[in-house]
């Protein structure tokens, strides 16, 4: 190959780059990052690693290889961990030099080199690492922002082959537009998660972990949900970028209730109880100039995320079918969130017990459908309890 890209990278490079444009969460743009890095390499697998207080945070790990073995509509689960910003890993190392780092042969690493390739995870996962390229994601001031690590480039049959120097030049490409991205995208989640800390500031129960972890459960079930239902891909993910920023803020309206009902420790009254439940109006009315697909998704989330499959619930007492998919689905996420964690007024529940309530609730509070989703990817679900741990 020359030095010019041909024509149909760069094509494939404006595609990834419109892709990356359109996404707005966090989150799901960092999926997208990882497979648009692969896709530029043909590399079997990779992970992306975010920097966060001063250490590499695992954020998404993807393996075609090990997703192939999995039945249709399971997601890959994986290990969260965190590396250190040394010579000692690849990432890390990566990390530290600030440039890419190309190996042909993970299990033929020099013994002078400084870092070193664990094998575990090709132990647990029945996996072979071989050629792997780690890349640093950086600011165009030079700030380390994260790293992208690929592995197991393939040539046009499919086979392991080392990463060319091309494949760094097309990756570093790709990476300067994943960068930019990134950066709105933290930007977005920042604006968000200061919406939701003004709630933090009157109710305690509504932390940034808490409203991310909802928010990725909601997300892992509707994707489960498109996936029964036959939705394109393309619309799914579109739809999954709105909703799971609509669900962070399924409690914001909580800013409007007053202290002495908010932080209540005891039951509250039944006059009490009924101001309290006026957040769902409160919430769906900051979105109700209705702008975007965002502000229409966050005032069904916001309105509905308490009503109940048996018509009890409020505010409407809406029943079934009539509850809007968003808040059928943030309702399950969100009590299972809040019975799974540890609150001023009660301990968390064991798992078993929480599992057990959702089961109960089926077809009482929550939508049997929806539970049956929510059962179906529960290994991911944990997962993501794992990503966003309470400090």
């Amino acid at each position: 190959m020359n030095e010019t890209i041909r024509d149909d990278q760069l094509r494939l490079l404006f595609e990834l780059d419109a892709d990356l444009n359109r996404i707005q969460d966090l989150d799901l743009l960092l999926e997208e990052v990882l497979r648009g890095a692969r896709l530029t390499a043909n590399a079997d697998a990779g992970s992306i690693y975010l920097l966060e207080s001063s250490q590499l945070q695992i954020r998404y790990s993807q393996n075609e290889t090990l997703q192939k073995r999995l039945p249709a509509g399971e997601r890959l689960v994986y290990s969260i961990f965190s590396l250190d910003v040394d010579n000692k890993t690849i990432a890390g190392y990566c990390a530290l030099k600030g440039r890419a780092l190309n190996i042909p042969d993970a299990y033929r690493i020099p013994k002078k080199s400084p870092y070193s390739f664990n094998p575990q995870f090709d132990r647990l996962g029945h996996y072979e690492t071989h050629s792997i390229l780690a890349f640093p994601l950086k600011t165009n001031t030079g700030a380390l922002i994260g790293v992208l690590q690929l592995i197991n480039a393939r040539d046009s049959e499919g086979k392991i082959r080392t990463f060319t120097a091309d494949d760094e030049r097309l990756v570093s490409h790709f990476g300067t537009s994943a960068t930019l991205a990134l950066q709105r995208a933290q930007l977005t989640r920042t604006m968000i998660l200061r919406m939701t800390k003004m709630a933090e500031l009157r109710d305690p129960k509504e932390t940034g972990p808490h409203v991310n972890r909802v928010a990725g459960y909601a997300t892992e079930i509707y994707q489960r949900w498109a996936s029964r239902h036959q939705v394109p891909s393309r619309e799914a993910d579109r739809i999954s970028d709105v909703f799971r920023m609509a669900a962070m803020l399924h409690d914001v309206g909580k800013v409007g209730i007053d202290d002495a009902i908010l932080k209540k420790p005891g039951k509250l009254e039944p006059a009490e109880y009924e101001v309290m439940k006026t957040h769902t109006n409160i919430g769906a009315s900051l979105f109700e100039d209705s702008l975007s697909d965002f502000d229409v998704m966050a005032t069904q989330v916001s309105a509905t995320h308490h009503e109940r499959w048996d018509g009890t619930g409020y505010p409407t007492g809406l029943k079934g079918q009539a509850i809007p998919l968003w808040g059928r689905i943030t309702a399950v996420a969100d009590v299972y969130d809040a019975l799974s964690c540890h609150r001023v007024y009660k301990d968390a529940w064991p798992e078993e017990r929480v599992l057990e309530e959702i089961r109960t609730q089926s077809a009482r509070q929550f939508d049997p459908e929806v539970v049956d989703l929510f059962f179906e990817c529960l290994p991911n679900l944990r997962q993501i309890f794992e990503r966003y741990p309470d400090v």
